[in-house]
């Protein structure tokens, strides 16, 4: 075994396999893979290993289409052929039409990667599957790639050709330690010597934070017990002719997929169990859990009334093994935050079906800096501080609960909440509240109408409508106040950090005492990274000269590694997080000058506070920290505020906005008003696949800079020109929004995509951002949108609709 490598790979399963043959294909051969024990002898070996295409966003279908396309291709390897059974189709059925409108949104989200899903009625499910029964059902979405592949065969054939292309498979070889050098590279300690490696890669399946402690981290990562079994011989199978489709049932919680001439069923029980919490037998290898199928017998029911067939055959084999889940579900593949060249790909649930495609997107960001796709749904850092144990526990039973139950928009399951509270989140609830989840935050989207008020969730306006039409109309003609937690805000010191934020923003930096700016990061492709505040605030009894850093809550972690990590040695650059000691107020309307003088001493008018402008103050008693900038459109104001002085504040400006008819407002106003100024949404609108020219952002650009990260990129970029543009459409329907990941049509032709939807309550339109071919970017230009199954005309006009001038921001 050598002792020097480029990359180690820990773990020899699906995710492990898969990321050390894509590194390989990504130029790096001199990589390593470490197996405690024998390949695929922790979750891998027991898998269903179902193969399927659908995916709740478009980097999830892609990612899944790259599984399959691999997976075919080493089935049809005449060197070393492996059993894949593609193409068998799979139906996810559904009873009811709110789930029907979902299957028609993910077909046309996953139109626009080329890929091709089916809605059927009942009858048709029955047909396509003959031991299904139609009782209470409507109808289903068919997947024609469907299928399933032999867990064993593929990892050996993806480290068999990691092996061809140089690298090293080391079995039987537990890493006992893991220690990082002073210039970032690691050491690998093993029951067989030390290894010196620049990257090391956690891919430990159920024993990821036994890894993970050894570099001082923990994955918000969860292992549940997962049972299926194997049926003896069904008659209709062997009659059929042709294999059985797979068979996903959200009705009653089950999946099948035939197995020689019987079926595997697997079963998602609402009685379900954790496993590995309390730690997890180091000899618990190719083993599994105890069966328990009292535990399924509700479930089995279902199954039974869905599939009578089962109720005259036998059980010949059952299975009950830990699969792993995260908070959201989604697995974690890329950076381990905190921590530099260090990478995860865990929490894969559905590993086997889609391990190929995340070890695919890992191997891009480790050799690359980035994937070709933006891969913020799988990113590490998407969870922060409040990720421990329990949290994921709750989550990992919920989820699994639920597993065939896609979320609706604006659906927040209740497992898990409040993990993150700020002293006025009681008092929302207490208004009548209805609380949105931001990494974490409890932050308010808007106030019932009464205590009993339910929304209707699904895929089209519903009753919310109106109450965001109320909320809208107080901000645009008096003043609202909105609590906007979680932001995340650091502060930035030393004799260096102007010249820092210049080197990594590729516009100008404001250096004004008392002046707030808006710019851009870059990757080095030139593409977006993050999006940032920069106010300067003067020095003060409160401290020295600095700069405040804010931008989107969900940035706190991927944000501090950036700018870490692009620290050079010996600069005077200072970074403290603040994000979690302090909260912003939103008072925005054409009387919230006159709120905020009421209760803060000085001069707010226009002239001596103008737009784009910053102050430290006291609202009443509490400290606070103004900005005059606005996400609404509406003259606002951002008051920053200690957590603990928030409530005082709160108090304040309500007492002194009750003369001015002062109205509270949520996260879903703000969303409304935002898309009617051309406001946009970190991993919403800005992504990691489009520059910001493409993404018209280019007033934000200062090419003529002596340099910034990603100059020279971007420089390319621009002289190849756009591959997409940004625009913003006005859509032709009155009962339902443009949903991301809608697919743009240019005649029958995907030529786009919905990034961000909502109704524009000022301006009276149906908005949607959508990113298309550059020859169809122009104002005027007609073009028809994929909104549930049907075909809606759609006119890209100027950005920002509402106040294009930006007169009504300064009041």
């Amino acid at each position: 075994m050598k002792t020097r490598t480029k990359a180690v790979v820990i773990g020899g399963g699906i995710a492990g396999c898969s990321t050390l043959y894509h590194l390989t294909q990504e130029g790096w051969t001199d990589v390593m893979l470490l197996e405690r024990d024998e390949l695929t002898s922790g979750t891998t070996w027991h898998s269903a290993a179902q193969v399927t295409n659908f995916g709740m966003n478009q980097t999830m279908v892609g990612l899944k289409s790259h599984s399959i396309a691999l997976y075919k291709e080493l089935a049809e390897d005449p060197d070393y052929p492996i059993n894949y059974h593609h193409g068998d189709g799979g139906i996810r059925l559904a009873n009811t039409e709110a789930q029907m409108d979902g299957y028609r949104h993910f077909a046309s989200m996953a139109r626009g990667m080329g890929v091709h899903f089916e809605v059927i009625d009942a009858e048709e499910c029955a047909r396509r599957h003959p031991l299904i029964s139609t009782d209470n059902l409507i109808g289903g979405l068919w997947d024609p790639m469907d299928g399933d592949i032999d867990p064993a065969q593929l990892c050996q054939a993806l480290a068999r050709r990691a092996r061809r292309a140089g690298a090293e498979v080391h079995r039987f070889t537990p890493v006992t330690g893991l220690r990082q050098l002073q210039d970032d590279t690691w050491i690998v300690e093993t029951s067989k010597g030390e290894i010196h490696t620049d990257v090391v890669i956690n891919a430990c399946g159920y024993r990821v934070n036994e890894v993970g402690a050894m570099m001082g981290v923990h994955h918000p990562v969860m292992s549940m017990e997962h049972q299926y079994f194997i049926t003896e011989e069904i008659p209709g199978i062997v009659q059929a002719g042709h294999r059985m489709p797979l068979l996903r049932c959200p009705i009653s919680d089950y999946y099948c997929r035939q197995e020689k001439t019987g079926l595997l069923i697997g079963f998602y029980e609402q009685d379900c169990k954790t496993w590995g919490m309390d730690g997890i037998d180091p000899n618990f290898t190719m083993d599994l859990c105890p069966d328990d199928l009292d535990r399924i017998t509700d479930v089995l029911e279902g199954a039974f009334e869905r599939m009578p067939a089962l109720t005259e055959v036998g059980i010949k084999t059952v299975v009950n093994g830990p699969i792993t889940y995260t908070i959201d579900g989604a697995p974690l593949v890329g950076p381990i935050p905190g921590k530099r060249n260090a990478f995860c790909i865990i929490g894969l649930r559905a590993g086997l079906g889609e391990g190929g495609g995340h070890g695919w997107l890992l191997a891009q960001q480790i050799v690359h800096g980035e994937a070709c796709y933006d891969t913020w749904v799988l990113d590490p850092r998407r969870f922060t501080g409040h990720g421990n144990v329990e949290l994921c526990a709750l989550k990992a039973i919920e989820d699994y609960q639920n597993e065939f139950r896609f979320h609706f928009p604006h659906e927040h399951r209740p497992a898990g909440r409040p993990a993150k509270t700020t002293p006025l989140t009681p008092v929302l609830a207490a208004e009548g509240a209805e609380f949105t989840v931001v990494n974490g935050w409890e932050r308010m989207e808007f106030l019932k109408p009464a205590p009993d008020f339910h929304e209707t969730l699904g895929f089209r306006f519903n009753e919310v409508f109106d109450i965001v039409a109320r909320d809208v109309k107080a901000v645009s003609e008096g003043v609202g106040l909105a609590e906007v937690n979680g932001f995340n805000r650091y502060e930035i010191t030393g004799a260096d950090a102007h010249g820092f934020l210049d080197r990594m923003i590729c516009g100008r930096v404001t250096r004004k005492p008392g002046k707030v700016g808006l710019g851009y990061l870059l990757n080095h492709h030139g593409m977006i990274k993050s999006e940032a505040t920069i106010a300067n605030l003067p020095a003060s009894h409160r401290g020295p000269d600095r700069i405040w850093y804010g931008s989107a809550a969900a940035a706190e972690q991927h944000d501090m590694d950036w700018l870490t990590h692009h620290l050079r040695p010996g600069e005077d650059v200072q970074i403290r997080s603040l994000t979690n000691d302090m909260t912003i107020l939103v008072l925005a309307g054409p009387k919230a000058r006159d709120v905020l003088s009421a209760v803060s001493r000085g001069d707010w008018s226009a002239d001596a506070f103008p737009w784009l402008s910053v102050r430290e103050g006291l609202v009443g008693i509490a400290p606070a920290t103004v900005m005059s900038v606005s996400f609404s459109g509406e003259l606002a104001y951002e008051i920053h505020v200690p957590n603990n002085q928030l409530y005082a504040a709160y108090l304040a400006l309500r007492k002194a906005g009750k003369a001015h008819g002062l109205h509270l407002f949520g996260a879903r106003a703000i969303e409304s008003m935002r898309m009617e100024k051309g406001y946009l949404h970190w991993k919403a609108d800005l992504l990691t696949e489009f520059d910001p020219f493409e993404t018209g952002l280019e007033r934000f650009v200062k090419l003529d800079k002596a340099d910034f990260i990603g100059k020279s990129a971007l420089e390319a970029r621009v002289a190849k020109g756009p591959a997409r543009r940004l625009v913003t459409l006005r859509i032709d329907a009155t009962d339902r929004p443009a949903t991301p990941g809608s697919s743009v049509l240019a005649g029958d032709r995907v030529a786009g995509t919905v990034t961000s939807g909502d109704w524009g309550h000022r301006v009276g339109m149906n908005l949607a951002y959508a990113f298309v071919e550059p020859a169809l970017a122009a104002p005027g230009t007609n073009l028809h949108l994929d909104l549930i199954g049907d075909r809606i005309a759609a006119e890209v006009i100027a950005p920002c609709p509402y106040d294009p001038q930006n007169h009504r921001v300064s009041g």
